[in-house]
């Protein structure tokens, strides 16, 4: 059965100094405390900087004691990181985990996962050669893959944004719908609509 006494609590300790750690949780529309939404934002220097990166995060029964589910909703290029459905490839969500972690320690350590690629251990092949192979290609590609569906002023996005929010949408799933329909405003509105 899942603590939710202690989710509760990660939940407060995550968000506490969110600007500071460029992390944040929060519950998933349906309020469920085994569903939540985080966000994480780029790392500085790296082709993710100034993007912000949400997560899809689902508790399993046996949390703490089992990893959170997570994955990338925003498309991200990285070689741990399917670009076609973000699954995450990252040891702490499946065997390294441990109930000492939490989910604070594991929205950082997917941070940490922007800025040092593992594409010896890759869960996208296509990414991690062009890693290895093309260096250059695969920076300016992750740059494009950030500015294109991380970045809040993205032609037009953060006013699309809060004009959903504004009419009593989370703003997680606003973002998830927005980046689904390719930025369409109208198109994310049914979306949001139909459940």
């Amino acid at each position: 059965m899942v603590d939710f006494v202690r989710v509760q609590k990660e939940l407060v300790q995550c968000n506490k100094d969110n600007s500071v750690s460029g992390v944040s949780l929060n519950l998933h529309e349906d309020e469920d405390l085994k569903h939540l939404c985080g966000t994480i934002t780029g790392p500085v220097g790296t082709p993710y900087e100034g993007g912000l990166f949400h997560i899809d995060i689902r508790l399993p029964e046996s949390y703490p004691f089992g990893p959170p589910k997570m994955q990338f909703k925003t498309k991200v290029w990285h070689p741990n990181i399917s670009s076609q459905n973000g699954a995450i490839c990252l040891d702490i969500l499946k065997e390294n985990w441990s109930p000492a972690l939490n989910l604070k320690t594991t929205m950082l350590s997917l941070q940490a996962l922007l800025s040092t690629p593992v594409p010896d251990d890759p869960l996208d092949g296509v990414v991690a050669r062009q890693y290895l192979n093309e260096h250059q290609t695969f920076v300016a590609t992750a740059r494009y893959w950030t500015e294109t569906f991380a970045k809040k002023n993205s032609s037009g996005t953060e006013e699309k944004v809060q004009k959903l929010v504004e009419m009593g949408f989370p703003e997680c799933l606003v973002w998830t719908a927005l980046e689904a329909v390719g930025g369409d405003e109208n198109l994310a509105l049914e979306k949001l609509c139909s459940g």
